[in-house]
């Protein structure tokens, strides 16, 4: 690629970015996943397992049992923004109302929402429900292989907001992306190309379709980027007036997803937590020898009734707080991975107490998302 075009994200534009990915590139933007049913069955659909075409609802990690946890989400990370996306959201078009309407009432008209969606599903009807209940920006996937319903463009075009188109890059349709380009040069507010990569769910077929990636560390494409390259350099060339946004692997992951990271570990963090440079948090955890991190930890916290642990911990949780002399602010009881946690430092200081009352102590650095990943686990004898 081109360096002329190459921006401080480590991704490539001509022209100015749209303002959603301004926001997105910042983390400042909540992904809102409102429904992972969907009319296309796309062989390089990213969604997981888990969520493909199922109808399910998260706010960035969170699954959402309410409209409450919506904005739970979205005051956490301090959110700007919302990108709302699937599946396919008019599959649920009342349910994307709804949640406009919610957002925009709770944090104000200049909260940005832009939403992304395929072209099967779109109607005027269904448009103007959409621009009147306040959203910002739409964004149309193409279909590459078919220009039947591409002529729906236009009924966007009767509302007075940002228009986009958003493809993957694939390498194998080279001239199909260029007839996207000619198609809607002049008929969208900017173009955006991403760089595609291969998912590790079931629904993705390139690997079988003989597409490979770049090198070992990236799920990047092979070809994607050049392929990009080949798209700006032509707008170029030709002094075209559409802004082009070449969105690349490196910038999802290390720029966009690391600043929502950084920012939902302030909203997340306890007052006795560390955060990282890459908004980890640090923290010390007592566990149960039964309920400890370990072989199928994941499975087992799905399959079994947490509540039996909670109760067991909560004299332990009393009984750690009197013998450390602690306020209500030094330690917590986490109900959703029954453990109690407190400093790190206090996990170090104070191990014989921990092993009497049998618990396991650890210190562990875990996302700052509402599933808690862990990355690591320290444990303590």
């Amino acid at each position: 690629m081109s360096e002329t075009f190459e921006n401080k994200y480590h991704s490539f534009n001509r022209g100015e970015l749209p303002l959603g990915c301004r926001f997105c590139v910042r983390g400042e933007k909540l992904v809102l996943f409102v429904t992972g049913i969907c009319p296309r069955n796309c062989y390089f659909c990213p969604v997981s397992d888990q969520k493909y075409q199922k109808d399910l609802i998260f706010a960035n990690e969170r699954p959402v049992l309410s409209p409450t946890d919506i904005i739970k989400e979205a005051e956490m990370m301090k959110a700007k923004g919302a990108g709302i996306t699937g599946g396919d959201p008019l599959a649920k078009v009342e349910r994307v109302v709804e949640y406009i309407l919610l957002l925009k009432k709770h944090f104000g008209k200049d909260f940005h929402l832009h939403l992304y969606t395929s072209l099967n599903l779109v109607t005027e009807e269904t448009l103007k429900k959409l621009f009147a209940a306040g959203l910002d920006e739409i964004r149309f996937h193409f279909d590459l292989d078919s220009k039947l319903l591409w002529k729906k463009l236009e009924l966007a075009r009767k509302f007075f907001w940002k228009i986009g188109v958003e493809i993957p890059l694939l390498p194998a349709k080279e001239k199909e992306t260029f007839a996207v380009l000619e198609f809607v040069k002049d008929k969208i507010d900017f173009l955006n190309l991403n760089e595609l990569e291969i998912a590790d769910n079931s629904q993705s077929k390139l690997s079988d379709m003989g597409f490979c990636v770049k090198d070992n560390m990236s799920y990047a494409v092979a070809g994607s980027l050049e392929l990009g390259q080949k798209i700006i350099e032509y707008a170029e060339k030709k002094q075209l007036e559409l802004p082009i946004h070449v969105c690349t692997a490196k910038l999802k992951d290390s720029v966009q997803l690391a600043n929502r990271i950084k920012r939902e570990a302030e909203g997340a963090k306890l007052p006795f937590d560390v955060v990282d440079e890459e908004g980890m948090l640090i923290r010390g955890a007592l566990y149960l020898p039964e309920l400890a991190p370990g072989f199928e930890y994941r499975k087992r916290l799905g399959s079994m009734d947490l509540s039996k642990f909670v109760a067991v911990l909560n004299p332990l949780f009393e009984r750690v707080k009197k013998e450390l002399r602690l306020n209500d602010s030094e330690l917590f009881l986490d109900e959703k991975k029954p453990r109690i946690l407190l400093s790190k430092y206090k996990i170090k200081q104070n191990r014989a107490l921990f092993k009497k009352l049998k618990l396991l102590a650890a210190i562990v650095t875990e996302y700052p998302t509402n599933d808690q990943l862990e990355i690591e686990v320290e444990f303590f004898s």
